[in-house]
Order: C-alpha cells, then structure tokens, then sequence
C-alpha cells in the first residue's frame, strides 16, 4: 500500500527524510520548468526516482517512487520510459502510480505489458485502479484469470466487485478453468470460487460454484 507523505516522514530517519524532500524539490522544478531531456540525459529526479531504494529502505521504496512521479506531473513518455528501463521494483511503482497521474488511457500499454509477465508482484500491481477505469471488459476479464493463473490474490483486483457483478462472459470463462484444472487433477483455487460468486446479478439469491463431481450414492442399508 502506498504510503502519504506525512505517513513517510513519520517513518523515515532524518537522513532519508532530507533526501526525499530534496528529491521532491527537483521534482516540483521539472514541473514547473520542464526541460526536453537530452538522449544521453534525465532530470535529476529520475536519477532520485532508481535511488529511492537505497536511500529510503526498500520497504518504502514504492512510496517515495509514487510522490516523486506525482510531483514531478510525470507525462506519458516519462512514465512509459522509468517504466522500460527500470527494474521490476521501478516497474511496480509506475504502475501502482497511474491512477494518480492525468493520463487517461494512454498508459495502457504499460499495464498490457506487465500483465503478461511472470513477475507476480508486476501482476498485482497492474490490477490496481488505474486498469479497474481503463481495462476494457474483454482484457480486464483475462487480468482477473491472469491473477488466479499466477496465484496473485484477487483482493489486489481494484474494483473486482463492481465489474464482476453480473457479468456472465466472466463466469463462462471461470467455469471453464475450473474445468480444466478439474480434469487435471488439480485443485481449484477459493480465490476462482471467491470471483464466481460476485459474478451472480444482485438479485440472485443463490451463490453460483464452479462444477464439482456428483455426490456418492448412499450405501445400500440391510433390507429388514
């Protein structure tokens, strides 16, 4: 979860506190006087933006990512570029931040890239609530069965209740997945059971569940 500014200086020491708060003035000045950087060339902030984790604990690291980009107004050929020449924690944190920048839709190709990773956390990440506004249903539907494939938890899915609901394109293709990890001798994931449910209109009183094999006959009683 990303973390305010008042909740990292609260937790970082005086050392890593100077250095964000330096790092968010390069930050603010980019903003307000921004240059075309050079081929060979970046804002000093971006240099800060690789650094967080060095400087601020990589516990913190996403956070401190987060401020610096939403400092900075990052635009779309910012983000897309910490985005593809950044490490997977720079990744994860352009990600989890794209909500909070004025992109509209222009960032999807991003979120398209990282959820066909392998990278869980890149996953999580990708699911948060800027794919929940700009997903469409199609694409958003196999990030959901991307998540139950990866076993990332979908309480990472922003949204997942409203989009979920009702939608029985979705609940197709759950069933069949659950149908194929059936066949394969494999366990169905609670998470699969979890989505199918919120896939039921809101009127519907009964939950649905993915198909299970029918239950054994009693056995025959002693006849009298």
């Amino acid at each position: 979860m990303l973390k305010s500014r008042k909740e990292l200086d609260a937790e970082l020491g005086g050392a890593a506190r100077a250095w964000l708060d330096e790092a968010l003035a390069e930050a603010a000045h980019d903003a307000a006087t921004p240059d075309t950087p050079g081929p060979y060339t970046s804002p000093p902030w971006e240099l800060r933006y690789a650094a967080a984790g060095r400087h601020c604990g990589p516990e913190h690291a996403d956070s401190a990512r987060s401020l610096l980009l939403v400092e900075a107004r990052a635009t779309l050929p910012t983000v897309t570029r910490l985005y593809e020449q950044g490490t997977a924690a720079e990744r994860r944190a352009v990600l989890l931040t794209l909500h909070r920048l004025d992109l509209g839709a222009t960032a999807l190709p991003l979120v398209e890239d990282a959820l066909r990773a392998n990278d869980t956390r890149l996953v999580a990440a990708a699911v948060g609530p800027y794919a929940a506004d700009h997903l469409d249903p199609h694409a958003w539907r196999h990030a959901v069965l991307k998540c139950l494939f990866t076993e990332v938890p979908v309480a990472a899915v922003a949204r997942l209740d409203d989009r979920a609901r009702g939608d029985a394109e979705l609940a197709r293709m759950l069933g069949d997945f659950a149908d194929e990890r059936t066949a394969a001798g494999r366990a169905v994931p609670e998470d699969l059971r979890t989505v199918l449910a919120l896939t039921a209109p809101a009127d519907e009183g009964a939950h649905r569940a993915p198909p299970t094999a029918a239950p054994a006959a009693p056995a025959p009683t002693e006849e009298s």
